[in-house]
């Protein structure tokens, strides 16, 4: 791969990074569409691999930036970290016997689903479960010193949280595009509480879906595109966190919503 290339996926990884970041998604649901329109003959298992190892990256150097904002849930992301577990292996398997034409339907609905439903929910949450003894309260204060109180159905947002490892691995998207828009809507986090908690999940739930990767050595040629695109990733995230400082939750999830339908919609029109 000459200089130029490695260069232009670099520059595509800060993109993706920045903005991965900024709404919490880790940046697979716009990699793994890119990878798709760019090699258009390559197997599914081989790009969501590269797409799980830079969101692996993403991650990692957003939920630093998190945490110098002490916006991270850890006492919850814990948890649904590791719900996330067995479903994000299973996934990253199972994707190698799906073929090229029906993922890209599959990626394309899922997308466009997921913001119809951001788009169409109402103001507020409605949140689930709140009696009972899996009712879980929660209280932060970051370091811009706001102050977040929610309270949620710790239980079921744990079962929410298996299915979503499987999805996220299968399509290599990482989890965040799911897990915001749920955590937000039927759970009552706070959107910025959301999206950092989510940045922390992504790192159990990529980090696994990689390493299955790995031994199923999925990356073959990939490697150097894989190391570009992280390098920059990691460069993005940073901005992306640091520009979540401006924005207002709800602003977050509309940007969310804009992209799903974009990417999504362009997908299912390339199978049309």
């Amino acid at each position: 791969m000459s200089l130029l290339i490695f260069l232009a996926w670099v520059a595509v990884g800060v993109a993706v990074g920045a903005y991965g970041t900024l709404i919490g998604a880790g940046g697979g649901f716009v990699l793994v569409p890119i990878l798709l329109l760019v090699y258009p003959h390559q197997s599914p298992a081989q790009l969501t691999a590269v797409s799980l190892a830079v969101v692996l990256a993403n991650a990692a150097s957003g939920s630093l930036s998190y945490y110098r904002m002490r916006r991270v849930d850890y006492r919850t992301g814990l948890i649904l970290a590791g719900a996330t577990l067995p479903g994000a292996v299973a996934g990253a398997i199972v994707v190698g016997a799906i073929p090229r034409a029906a993922f890209d339907v599959i990626m394309g609905a899922g997308l466009v689903l997921v913001a119809a439903v951001l788009l169409v929910k109402p103001r507020g949450s409605i949140p689930l479960g709140l009696s009972g003894r899996f009712v879980a309260s929660r209280a932060l204060v970051d370091s811009d010193d706001k102050r977040y109180a929610y309270r949620f159905n710790l239980a079921l947002a744990t079962l929410m949280s298996v299915g979503i490892g499987f999805l996220s691995s299968l399509l290599g998207i990482g989890g965040g595009i799911i897990h915001v828009p749920l955590l937000t809507t039927f759970f009552a986090f706070p959107a910025h509480i959301a999206t950092a908690t989510s940045h922390f999940v992504l790192m159990a739930t990529s980090g696994a879906a990689t390493v299955t990767h790995i031994v199923h050595r999925d990356y073959g040629t990939f490697v150097g595109i894989t190391l570009a695109l992280a390098a920059g990733v990691v460069a993005g995230a940073q901005a992306g966190a640091a520009i979540s400082r401006r924005i207002a939750g709800n602003s977050i999830i509309r940007l969310l919503a804009l992209a799903l339908a974009v990417v999504g919609i362009r997908l299912l029109l390339l199978q049309a």
